[in-house]
């Protein structure tokens, strides 16, 4: 399991066309790809379960907890990315509520936009 950063600070100032906003970059892919939203109200779980295919979990609000295959749980918050790779197992829980956006495709590589966050703490 790996935990990246696409929270504003991990963004870059975008001024192109007289814009004036944050980007944080998160994914590039090609081929097919799903994007979902996921809703977990309180005590909210995503199973214990083998990913399919790599899997991107973006924190959007609330905060829980995120497992790969240790038995260790890491604390997700908003602008958290946490990723699997295909065949990974992995678990995500909440106590309080959490949303997030899942990406799924064979081709994510979120290395290569944002930040590791054990790079930046």
């Amino acid at each position: 399991m790996e935990i990246y950063r696409f929270a504003k600070d991990s963004g870059k100032k975008i001024t192109q066309y007289n814009s004036d906003f944050v980007m944080s970059r998160v994914i590039r892919t090609e081929g097919g790809v799903h994007i979902g939203a996921m809703y977990l109200e309180k005590d909210g779980i995503i199973g214990y379960h083998q990913a399919t295919t790599p899997q991107l979990l973006l924190i959007i609000s609330g905060e829980g907890f995120a497992r790969g295959e240790s038995e260790e749980y890491i604390m997700v918050r908003p602008g958290d990315a946490v990723f699997w790779t295909k065949g990974e197992w992995h678990e995500t829980q909440t106590d309080t509520a959490l949303t997030a956006i899942v990406i799924e495709s064979e081709n994510l590589d979120p290395s290569s936009f944002m930040p590791n966050k054990s790079e930046i703490i």
